[in-house]
Order: C-alpha cells, then structure tokens, then sequence
C-alpha cells in the first residue's frame, strides 16, 4: 500500500507548497460553517482567509466593539489606525429595481450583439474583504482583512499574479493584514505577492476547473460549476450554487454570453429574491438580489449578489450573519465576507 500511495503522489500534477492549488487556510465562509457543524469542539486556532487568486478584496462589517478594539496601532508600518470594516450594504428605498428575469432578458439580448472575440478572458480581478474569527473564551474580536488579488493567464500560457493589501475606502490608510496568524499593519498598496508565469506555464499551475471554458447554456453551466467548485452535494442548494460561482468566478471572467447564462442560472435558481439597488463598496450602482433561507449549516447567513443593471454583469457578492454567534464574537447583522469583482 506504500508504495502505491507514493506512486500516486508522484503522479499527481498539483503541487500542494505553491501555485493556485497550494494548500491554504479555510475562508471565513467555510471556517464559520465548520464551526457550527462541529459546535462544542471550540478550535483555538486563528482561522485566516484563504489567499485567493484573482480578487480586489473588500471590507467587512463588523460592530462598533470590535471596530472600538481594531482602533490600535499593530506592529507594522504606517502611521495611523487601520480600522475594519463598514456596516452590510443598504439598498436604496426610493430607487426602481427589476427582476433577474428582465435582467436576464437584458444580458441575453446582449450576448446575441457580442463578437466572436468577445470570450471569457482566463483570470479574475477582485477586491475582498474576508472576515477572520477566533473562537472560545479568551476569543479575540473579529478581524476584516483587505486585499486584492489580479490573476491572468495568456493563450501562450504566460501569466501573472499580483496581490496587494489595500482598501478602496480608506485609501493612504494603513491595512491590517494577517502575517501568519499574527496582525500587523502594513502600508496601503503595499504587495504581498507578485509572480509572473513564462510562456507555456499554466498547465503546471493550474488544475482542470481553470482550464474547462464555461459553457454559456444556463442549465450546462450549472451542471458545470457543480462538478468542477460544487462540494460533495454539488450545487443542489442556492447557497453551494452561489459558492460555487464566486470560485468559478476567480478562475473565469465572463463574456456577455457567460455572463447571460449566469443570470439566466441565476433567476431559475431557487430562493433568490429580487431586494433592490445598493451602492457597492467600490462606488457602483447595482441591482441586489437576496437568498435568506436555508443555508445548509445553522441557517445563519443572507446571501446578496449584486449585478450590473444594464448588463448582468456580477459586481459583488455578500454574505452577512443573520445571528449571533457568541462563540465566535460576532453579532448578528455583521458582514461575513465581501467580494466586489472587477473586468
């Protein structure tokens, strides 16, 4: 049995010390949800979000304590306060709002006008804020951590990765970052990462999800996002769809037919609300859509996307506690994860 478990190791294409593919931390979503699955066993440990290719990472809510308590100079540079983030988007009450169906008809009518150079491109751009949690009695208050990651891959196989702690909206102002399990402030725009790829590169560095084109039939694409980022249910559920289609999203940046194939998905898919127009945190006007029911952990959570109302394009996506975990020190209302996504 040794020597067939090595045999396989050698095989395996994926390194788990670098690249994409490398193993990492859990993110914020998924610590949270392995915490209320194994309520009781209160893991010490920091959880820390996953360095994740192709974001710009944004802020998250967090109370006004735990914003009181992130006032603080940690050891790093910069000369103020790096302070968390804001509170969940506010949709606009006096603003008109449409339905996916009229959004989807919108983004397909789009598509039908696009060229035949009008792909999806490889790579993603993303800013994210990603809350960080402890939990147990001597827990410390919640940490939201800014970064934004570029990723892009070429035909020839060349790429780049580009990781920077930064936020949007507090530009010039020092960024908490994580450093290993411990906090620091580090400068605004300052890179945690850079490397560039040489031509023919990318199929060492990449796994099958980031080479498999997305089909731009609705149902086909579901199917896909299922197999390819789905977990062990697949996309059964809205929420493991919408999980499924922020990782879609940091391989992928869609075309105008992906991107109708993804409303079109997303207003058949179950659950989703139409809720409004909110102000991302990057500044744009968008269309929110809302899922609030069962989020197969503790029900704890509301999922908002938020789309380009004249395009169908994703702009963001954010997930907020919809109860209190005292365990974990968050309230409920606070913002669990942001993504703002960007061409």
């Amino acid at each position: 049995m040794t020597e067939e478990l090595e045999l396989l190791r050698q095989a395996d294409p994926v390194s788990a010390a670098e690249g994409p593919w490398r193993d990492r931390p859990l993110t914020a979503s998924a610590e949270a949800r392995l915490q209320a699955w194994t309520a009781g066993a209160a893991p010490r440990g920091r959880p820390r979000p996953v360095r994740r290719r192709r974001l710009v990472l944004g802020l998250t809510a967090v109370s006004s304590a735990v914003v009181a308590a992130l006032v603080l100079t940690f050891s790093g540079a910069g000369s103020g306060p790096a302070v968390a983030a804001p509170a969940a988007l506010a949709l606009h009450a006096d603003a008109p709002s449409v339905s996916l169906d009229v959004l989807a008809r919108r983004a397909e009518a789009r598509a039908r006008a696009a060229g035949a150079a009008d792909g999806p491109s490889r790579g993603s751009h993303l800013q994210s804020w990603y809350m960080s949690m402890e939990s147990g009695p001597d827990a410390h208050p919640p940490v939201t951590v800014p970064e934004e990651c570029i990723t892009r891959w070429h035909d020839d196989g060349s790429g780049s990765e580009l990781v920077v702690a930064t936020d949007p909206q507090h530009p010039g102002r020092p960024v908490i970052h994580d450093n290993d399990g411990h906090w620091q402030t580090v400068s605004d725009g300052k890179v945690l990462h850079r490397k560039t790829y040489p031509a023919g590169s990318e199929a060492q560095h990449s796994g099958l999800a980031s080479r498999t084109r997305p089909s731009t039939d609705p149902a086909a694409l579901r199917e896909q996002l299922s197999w390819l980022y789905g977990g062990p249910g697949g996309t059964r559920t809205t929420p493991e769809l919408l999980s499924a289609l922020s990782s879609f999203r940091q391989e992928w940046t869609p075309g105008p037919r992906e991107t109708a194939a993804i409303v079109r998905m997303l207003a058949d898919a179950d659950g989703l609300r139409q809720a409004g127009v909110v102000t991302d945190r990057l500044g744009r006007r968008g269309q929110a859509y809302v899922y609030d029911g069962p989020d197969g952990a503790a029900d704890s959570t509301r999922q908002m996307v938020i789309l380009d109302p004249r395009t169908g394009e994703l702009l963001g996506l954010e997930i907020t506690f919809t109860k209190d975990a005292p365990e974990l020190r968050i309230k409920s209302g606070e913002v669990m994860s942001y993504e703002a996504w960007m061409p």
